[in-house]
Parts: structure tokens; C-alpha cells; sequence
């Protein structure tokens, strides 16, 4: 059974005064198809940067998916399962349910949820052991460890026999490359600006023919 959440949100009266606008289980919750044990609990969305604090309204309540609106944020706890009750895990029907078949690593081999997004990523492990797997090394996380994933290929393994519940706050960033599976795309190393080599007329490399003299 997925551990409910509690979310406590505040806000502002019509006074304007300090006060709780909302204190209960997060609603936002997504599981995985074919693992009902495998959840992401969404806490609160921002969809840029400065975020706005005004009015009450639940800024995590829209269709929740893996990475963060493009200069926003997702703060939210997902719950991992032990990997050995993963039987009935279909890669591909997972990342289209989190609307991130584009994050995938075709190649599994290394795990089935390896996966890379634009984004920073704040991990804390609030209980239980996981491991963090990128393309080369892994290490193991318990509770009170934390990482910052920054735009990096990744997988999480739980090899325990218990629940892990991991806290992430994920932070829109500039895409480092292509996706996975993509090729390369050439970008210019610096874009032109006033005064650079891109905006100063080409000297000519031939010499002028010289004229001749006028007869007097």
C-alpha cells in the first residue's frame, strides 16, 4: 500500500494576514502500470522563476508528469518498491504514463528505468536504502544522504526488501545534449554579439589590380 503524504500549504486570509490554507494527504499521486506499488506523490508545481504566491489555488493539481514545466519546478516524493517484486514493470508503458517516453534510454541493459531529463535534481532518502546508478559506478543511499543529479543519464535500484521513500525537488534546466537515442546536434560555440569576428566585415585576401597612369 503507497504511503499517504501529508501536505501542509499556507497562504494569506482576505486580511492578508498569515494563515493554512490546506492540511491533509496530497491528492497528486501517480502509479506505475503494473506496479501499484510504485508511486510519485506530487506536493506543489511552479511554473516559472520568480514563482507566484498569490491566490490559494493548488498549484501541483494538473496531470502530473515526470519533469517540471520548462523554468519551473516539482517538489515531490516518490515511493520505490524493492526491484524483486518488479515482475510485472513495462518500461515503455511506465515513462508514456509520466508523459516521458522522450527521457528513456533505449539501451536497458544497465536498468530497465534509466533515463536522463533537463533538469537539476535535489534528492534526500527520507527512509530505506536505494541505489543510484549512473553510466559508470553506482553507489548506495540511506536515509538522510542526498544527491544533486544535474542533467545526468540515471537509474534508482532498490535492492532492499523494503519500501524507499526518496524527496526530489526537480528545477527546469538547459538541455546539456540531445535526448537518448538522438544524434548530436551541432550548435554554434557562441552566439554573434556586437563587436565580435561574426559582425566585423571579412578583410579581402586578393590584392586590388593596380591602375594605370593616365597619359597627361
Amino acid at each position: 500500500m503507497i504511503q499517504p503524504i501529508r501536505r501542509i500549504v499556507t497562504g494569506h486570509d482576505a486580511r492578508g494576514r498569515s494563515v493554512f490554507v490546506s492540511d491533509g494527504p496530497s491528492p497528486h499521486v501517480l502509479t506505475l502500470p503494473g506496479r501499484p506499488d510504485f508511486a510519485l506523490t506530487d506536493l506543489w508545481v511552479s511554473d516559472g522563476a520568480p514563482a507566484s504566491n498569490a491566490g490559494s489555488a493548488d498549484a501541483a493539481k494538473r496531470r502530473m508528469s515526470l519533469e517540471p514545466p520548462r523554468s519551473g519546478t516539482i517538489f515531490r516524493i516518490v515511493e520505490f518498491p524493492p526491484d524483486a517484486a518488479g515482475g510485472g514493470f513495462d518500461r515503455a508503458a511506465a515513462f508514456r504514463a509520466m508523459g516521458a517516453s522522450h527521457t528513456m534510454d533505449p539501451d536497458a541493459s544497465r536498468h530497465p528505468a534509466m533515463h536522463r531529463t533537463d533538469t537539476v535534481d535535489y534528492a534526500l532518502v527520507l527512509s530505506g536504502e536505494i541505489w543510484a546508478l549512473m553510466d559508470e559506478g553506482e553507489t548506495l543511499m540511506r536515509a538522510g544522504d542526498t544527491l544533486v543529479q544535474r542533467g545526468t543519464n540515471h537509474a534508482w535500484s532498490n535492492r532492499s526488501d523494503q519500501p524507499c521513500l526518496v524527496v526530489f525537488i526537480l528545477i527546469s534546466a538547459h538541455p546539456l545534449r540531445a535526448k537518448p537515442g538522438a544524434k548530436p546536434v551541432k550548435r554554434a560555440a557562441a552566439r554573434a554579439g556586437r563587436g565580435s569576428p561574426s559582425r566585423r566585415p571579412s578583410r579581402r585576401t586578393t590584392a586590388r589590380p593596380r591602375r594605370k597612369p593616365r597619359p597627361r
